[in-house]
C-alpha cells in the first residue's frame, strides 16, 4: 500500500507538501495461491485414480445377499495355491500370519464377523485353510461373499 510521506516545511507556503512513495519489501502472494489451487486440483483428481483394490473373480449365487455395515474382507486370491498370500481387505499378508492379524483387527469390535472372498479359481480345499485359521482366530461368523448374477 502506498504510503503518505510529509516534506519537511521549507518555507514555501504553496506547491505540493506531500510525496507519495510505495514499499518494494511487500509480497504479492496471489501467484503462490494460484499454484497452490492448481496443484490441490491436481491431487484431487489424481488421488482417487491410485487407490486399487484385489482382482477377485467371485463365484455367482442366484440368492446372493448385499453386505451391509462394518466388514472385515479376507480375500483368497487365483495365485493362493503358489504364493500362499491373502488379503485382509486391501493388505497383503502371508496366512501363517492371518491369525494374528485378525484377531488384532476385530478385537473391539462386538460382532466378530469376518467376510470371505475366493476367487472362482480357488480349491475348496485352500478357502477351508483360510476358514480354519479365522475360527483359530476366534472368529464366531464367517460369511462367504458372492455375487449376484447381474452384478460386475
Amino acid at each position: 500500500m502506498p504510503k503518505v510521506n510529509p516534506i519537511p516545511d521549507s518555507g514555501h507556503a504553496r506547491g505540493r507538501t506531500r510525496r507519495v512513495s510505495t514499499s518494494l519489501a511487500e509480497i504479492n502472494v496471489v501467484p503462490l495461491v494460484d499454484v497452490m489451487l492448481v496443484l490441490l486440483i491436481i491431487f484431487m483428481v489424481t488421488a482417487p485414480m491410485m487407490q486399487r483394490g484385489v482382482d477377485v473373480n467371485l463365484p455367482v449365487s442366484v440368492r446372493a445377499n448385499a453386505v451391509i455395515g462394518d466388514r472385515v474382507f479376507v480375500t483368497v486370491p487365483s495365485a493362493y495355491h503358489e504364493n500362499r498370500m491373502v488379503y485382509i481387505d486391501n493388505e497383503q499378508i502371508r496366512v501363517d500370519a492371518l491369525q494374528e492379524r485378525i484377531r488384532q483387527k476385530v478385537e473391539n469390535q462386538p460382532d466378530k464377523q469376518v467376510y470371505l472372498r475366493g476367487d472362482g479359481a480357488v480349491q475348496l480345499q485352500d478357502l477351508m485353510e483360510v476358514f480354519d485359521r479365522l475360527k483359530n482366530a476366534g472368529i464366531q461368523r464367517v460369511g462367504i461373499v458372492a455375487k449376484g448374477p447381474g452384478e460386475r
